[in-house]
């Protein structure tokens, strides 16, 4: 049955894609123009939708673009994750040119004219009948929100465009902030009121993972939340809950491709195991020891570790584990980070450091790995769903074999029949993600750009938690307590107390989503709609940092312009009437 239902899935994933037996592309050679990730969409209205077959062509291609630019996991390189090397965003070296700025909004803007596009055909020239002709239209315009949604997100105030244009027409100034949040409420309120558009799609529905109901309510809700409009985002994630979402009962087990269909799952962009149209999770997340060979290109931050509390929900100290860790220079702890029996060449090749110099009376020669290990044994468990971590084990790939690695430091190959996780930075000692990351020589997948998991966009825990903070700036901290230990439940940790205030709760609702939503691709929002992205990213002494604390590249802030990204300067040579944010005419 369990393969039935995957290979069912796979089919229902290549209907939505588009990928037809006999044809490798989504469009013939006169549709081409709909797929560049320029936004210089031509108006195709003449020969686009002129059947029911190139009107799903056309809708497909529609949801294709949202793979373009939303490797969402890339935002958390700027809190929870950390890039191999610095970006400019973290660097302060960002101006209005960099390309990071043009890309995105280029590539969502491809979103929005693909909707615009969709929105025309489907509506004056498609000859699909009325009920379908409705549902499509309906998936469109929360495609379209979507995409301004995001653009709003980063670069607050765009330019509003809602039919087809020529790519030379781009001429329009900026709207402000508020007119695109109500233009995102009015599609999506379009989208809820559509009465064939369904509440949502059960596991096995060759449908799962088109727009639904619950996903333009939990959309919405979301934009309320940026509009503090707490009262409405409750209303609407309530009506989330009430169609049949659920949190999953494995939190580790929800990340894995059988249960991505599961009722937590309310958007997420499908992926398939073929080229072109798979996750590359296993190209940037775990190391050279998983299967393909993958690149390490994100690491895990030690803050994002030291943020997850103990088993019991109080707050884990490094000082009760490693008496005096908190006083020393973070160099200094590398200690404690030491593989058992080093060889009296590894000893010496430490205290010869020019930095560094550590204390070695502190090393427990036959004990230190079992010291350390005890740090991370009685934590919330997502912990190690979510992270390789030292002196743990992850089943990867030797040639076409499942071998078992062990993260240990400093590296050795294979030491007593101990192979050690393999990466591609051996002189410096990190966390690594766990979490979509595939184990063992044959996963399935052909290659580490064709993985079959999908991007998650929005699950039902994620509401949850906005849920709880709408109702705590609501004044009903009693009742937010309970959305939030829902979550903490599953989990399998502690749960926070009933009376807790409002203040200690905004705190605590925001460290829980740090925990829950890792590499994800949320938190680096939530940071700039809660203007904390400073103090939690960019505060003193902060940087990419190895396991122990230890800068191997330190963050600059370059203002608080960084809360709202720039026009990119290649935009307004364009388009002339863009206007620039405040901090970036430079």
């Amino acid at each position: 049955m369990k393969n039935n239902i995957k290979k069912y899935n796979l089919w229902s994933k290549k209907i939505l894609l588009g990928v037809t037996i006999g044809s490798a592309t989504l469009f013939s050679a006169c549709q081409k123009d709909l797929l560049d990730t320029v936004p210089k969409t031509q108006v195709l209205t003449n020969n686009m939708w002129l059947t029911e077959n190139l009107t799903d062509q056309g809708v497909n291609g529609v949801y294709q673009g949202l793979r373009l630019g939303q490797m969402l996991y890339v935002y958390d390189t700027y809190v929870t994750l950390q890039g191999r090397d610095n970006s400019t965003l973290m660097n302060a070296t960002a101006t209005a040119s960099s390309g990071i700025f043009s890309s995105t909004w280029q590539n969502l803007y491809e979103g929005v004219h693909r909707s615009n596009n969709a929105i025309y055909g489907i509506t004056n020239v498609s000859p699909v009948g009325p009920e379908k002709k409705a549902r499509l239209l309906a998936e469109m315009k929360f495609l379209r929100a979507f995409h301004y949604y995001r653009l709003n997100q980063l670069y607050k105030g765009v330019p509003i465009y809602t039919e087809p244009i020529e790519w030379d027409k781009v001429d329009k100034p900026r709207s402000t902030e508020k007119e695109v949040w109500d233009l995102i409420i009015k599609d999506l309120t379009d989208c809820i009121n559509e009465p064939l558009l369904p509440n949502r799609y059960d596991k096995g529905k060759a449908e799962f993972g088109r727009v639904t109901k619950s996903a333009a309510h939990a959309l919405r809700g979301k934009v309320y939340m940026y509009t503090q409009e707490w009262a409405k985002a409750i209303a609407d994630f309530e009506q989330v809950k009430n169609m049949g979402h659920t949190l999953f009962g494995n939190y580790a087990n929800l990340f894995k491709g059988d249960n991505e269909q599961s009722p937590e799952i309310i958007f997420s962009i499908q992926n398939i195991a073929l080229a072109g149209y798979g996750s590359d999770y296993q190209f940037r997340f775990g190391s050279r020891s998983a299967f393909g060979s993958n690149w390490n290109t994100y690491l895990v931050h030690p803050d994002a570790i030291d943020r997850y509390q103990r088993k019991d929900g109080s707050k884990f100290n490094w000082d009760d584990y490693l008496p005096g860790y908190n006083q020393m220079a973070p160099g200094q702890r590398e200690v404690f980070f030491l593989r058992n029996n080093l060889t009296a060449t590894e000893i010496s090749n430490i205290e010869k450091r020019t930095t560094n110099k550590l204390d070695m009376s502190l090393y427990l020669p036959t004990g230190n790995e079992e010291r350390l290990k005890k740090a991370y044994e009685d934590r919330d468990p997502r912990l190690v769903s979510n992270v390789i971590l030292p002196y743990s084990t992850f089943v990867g790939a030797n040639g076409a074999t499942d071998q078992t690695f062990t993260s240990r430091w400093p590296y050795r190959q294979e030491f007593g029949g101990v192979f050690d996780l393999r990466t591609d930075i051996v002189p410096n000692f990190y966390y690594y993600p766990r979490k979509f990351v595939y184990e063992g020589a044959n996963p399935g997948i052909p290659n580490r750009e064709a993985g079959a998991y999908d991007y998650i966009v929005m699950r039902y825990a994620d509401i949850l938690l906005l849920w709880a903070e709408a109702l705590n700036e609501s004044k009903k901290p009693s009742e937010a307590v309970l959305k939030v230990n829902e979550v903490r439940k599953r989990a399998g940790v502690g749960e926070l107390p009933l009376g807790i205030g409002e203040q200690d709760l905004r705190k605590e609702i925001r460290e829980e989503r740090r925990r829950e939503l890792m590499c994800e691709g949320v938190i680096y929002f939530d940071e700039l709609r809660w203007k904390t992205l400073k103090e939690t990213s960019f505060y003193t002494g902060n940087g990419i940092k190895q396991a122990w604390g230890g800068v191997v590249s330190p963050y600059d802030w370059r203002g608080d312009q960084l809360y709202t990204w720039p026009i990119p300067q290649v935009e307004r040579e364009r388009n002339t009437s863009l206007t620039q944010n405040s901090g970036w005419d430079d």
